[in-house]
C-alpha cells in the first residue's frame, strides 16, 4: 500500500477519501483554498497546505499549485476525487511525470473518454450500443442541421468536451437547433476551451443508468453493478439508487457485460463509470459517456456490495490485488442516495450562507458523507453539494422507509437546503413505484404525470 496521499479536492469527497486513507494508515495531506480554511477536511488531514484564493482556477484547478504542495509534503500519490482536475489528462500525465502515483485511470484513457465523439466511436467499435448521432464534430449550424435531419428530431446538442450535465440542450426543430447550436458551441468554448459539438438523438422518456467498473492491477475489468440516476435537475443528478428498479435480470446482465467491454476497449485501470441511457419502452440501452473518476454516488455501490471503493482505488494504484473476490460478487439489499444541496427545493437555485444548525440523522442503514458542520460558511465559489445522505435497506421498500425518516431527521439552517424536495419526492407515486424517468422532476414542478 502506498504510504502517503495528497487529496486534490475539498468538502465531502476530501473527507471521505481521508477517512479511508487513515484507516489504512496512509499519511494524508489536504490542500485548501482561502475560502475553505475552516472546513472539516482541512483539520482532519495529517497535514494541510493552502494553495490559493477562493477562485478554483487559482486553487483546486491550479495544477502547478497542487503539484508544488505534493512535492513540499513528500506525498507519494495524488487522489483527485471528482470534478476540478480529476478528468484532466494533462494533469494526470504531469503527476506521473513528476514521479508520483496517480490514483485513477491512465492519462490515455482519460483523454480517450474526455471527448464524447471519440468515446462514442470507440464504444461502437467495441460493440457497445450507442445512440444515433454524429461521428465527427458538427462544425457549423448548417452541418448540425443536416445531421439532425438525418437522425430525426428532437435531438440533443452536446459539448463534445463537456461533462457533469453541462453543455447540453434539446432542439425540437430546425429553428431551435440553430439557436441551441450557437449557445452550446459558445458555452463549450468558454468552459472547456473546445467548441466541438455533437448531435445525438434525444429520447423524451428515458432512464439514466450507469455501471460502476473497476480496472484491476492485473488488467481485468469488473463491473460492480448499476446505479439508477434518473432523478435530475438541469441534467444533473439529485438521487441515485442501486439496483435499478427498471431492469430485468437479462437486461442487467447485458448492460454489465457492455460496460466491461467499454473498460477493456481503453485498457481501463482504477474506478470509472459507464453511463447509459435506457429506453424502457424498447428495453434498449445506449452508451452515453464514461466518467474516468470516482463518482459522487459511489456510496450506493459500496452499500450493496459491502466494499470500500476508495480502498480499492488505492489498492489498484499500489499494484495490489483487490480486497474482494471478483468472481464472487453479490448484491445485498437496496441503497438510495440523495444529494443535500445548498439550494432552494423548488427552483433549485443556489442559496449559500452560514450554517447555524447542522444535525445529521443516524440509525441502522443510514450513512452521511458531509463536507460541512455548524459554524461553517457555504460560499458561492463551488458546487452547492453539502452532504450525501445514503440509506441501505433489506429491499427497496425498506430503503424508502429509512430514507423518509432520515430526510425528516436531517436538520440544516442558514443556507437554503433542498431537503423538502426529497420529502416531496418520497411521496411521489412515480418514484415510490420505481416507474420513473429523467423527466420526473419537470413533471413534479409542472403538476403533470
Amino acid at each position: 500500500m502506498l504510504s502517503s496521499l495528497l487529496v486534490a479536492n475539498r468538502g465531502e469527497i476530501a473527507r471521505r477519501i481521508l477517512r479511508t486513507a487513515r484507516r489504512l494508515d496512509v499519511r494524508t495531506i489536504a490542500v485548501y483554498s482561502e475560502a475553505d480554511a475552516d472546513l472539516p477536511f482541512v483539520k482532519e488531514a495529517d497535514e494541510a497546505v493552502p494553495i490559493g484564493p477562493a477562485n478554483p482556477a487559482q486553487s483546486y484547478r491550479n495544477a502547478e499549485a497542487v503539484l508544488a504542495a505534493a512535492k513540499a509534503t513528500g506525498a507519494e500519490a495524488i487522489h483527485p476525487g471528482y470534478g476540478f482536475l480529476s478528468e484532466n489528462a494533462a494533469f494526470a500525465r504531469a503527476v506521473v511525470d513528476n514521479g508520483l502515483i496517480w490514483v485513477g485511470p491512465g492519462p490515455e484513457a482519460i483523454a480517450a473518454m474526455g471527448d464524447k465523439i471519440n468515446a462514442r466511436n470507440l464504444m461502437a467499435a467495441a460493440g457497445v450500443p450507442v445512440a444515433p448521432g454524429t461521428t465527427d464534430p458538427a462544425t457549423s449550424a448548417d452541418a448540425a442541421l443536416e445531421a439532425a435531419v438525418a437522425i430525426g428530431f428532437p435531438v440533443m446538442v452536446k459539448a463534445a468536451a463537456g461533462g457533469g450535465g453541462m453543455g447540453m440542450a434539446v432542439a425540437e426543430d430546425a429553428g431551435g437547433l440553430r439557436a441551441e447550436y450557437e449557445k452550446v458551441r459558445a458555452f463549450a468554448e468558454r468552459m472547456f476551451g473546445d467548441g466541438s459539438v455533437l448531435i445525438e438523438r434525444y429520447f423524451p422518456r428515458v432512464r439514466h443508468i450507469e455501471v460502476q467498473i473497476l480496472g484491476l492491477a492485473d488488467g481485468r475489468v469488473v463491473a460492480l453493478g448499476e446505479r439508477e440516476c434518473s432523478v435530475q435537475r438541469r441534467n444533473q443528478k439529485l438521487v441515485e439508487e442501486s439496483p435499478s428498479p427498471a431492469l430485468t435480470p437479462q437486461q442487467r446482465s447485458e448492460l454489465l457485460q457492455a460496460a466491461v467491454r467499454a473498460g477493456e476497449a481503453v485498457a481501463y485501470r482504477n474506478a470509472g463509470t459507464v453511463e447509459c441511457l435506457f429506453d424502457p419502452a424498447a428495453g434498449q440501452f445506449f452508451f452515453l459517456e464514461m466518467n474516468t473518476r470516482l463518482q459522487v454516488e459511489h456510496p450506493v455501490t459500496e452499500a450493496v456490495f459491502g466494499l470500500d471503493l476508495v480502498e480499492e482505488q488505492l489498492r489498484v494504484a499500489s499494484g495490489l490485488a483487490p480486497g474482494f473476490d471478483p468472481d464472487a460478487l453479490t448484491v445485498t439489499g437496496h441503497a438510495i442516495e440523495v444529494r443535500v444541496n445548498a439550494e432552494d427545493p423548488r427552483r433549485f437555485l443556489p442559496g449559500p450562507g452560514a450554517i447555524t444548525t447542522w444535525v445529521e440523522p443516524a440509525g441502522e442503514g443510514v450513512r452521511v458523507d458531509s463536507g460541512y458542520t455548524a459554524g461553517n460558511l457555504v460560499t458561492p465559489n463551488y458546487d452547492s453539494l453539502m452532504a450525501k445522505l445514503v440509506v441501505h435497506g433489506a429491499d427497496r421498500t425498506d430503503a424508502l422507509r429509512r430514507l423518509r425518516a432520515a430526510v425528516a431527521g436531517f436538520e440544516i439552517a442558514g443556507p437554503k437546503v433542498n431537503l423538502a424536495f426529497f420529502a416531496e419526492l418520497l411521496d411521489n407515486p412515480e418514484f415510490v413505484g420505481g416507474d420513473y424517468d429523467t423527466g420526473i422532476v419537470g413533471r413534479m414542478r409542472e403538476g403533470k404525470k
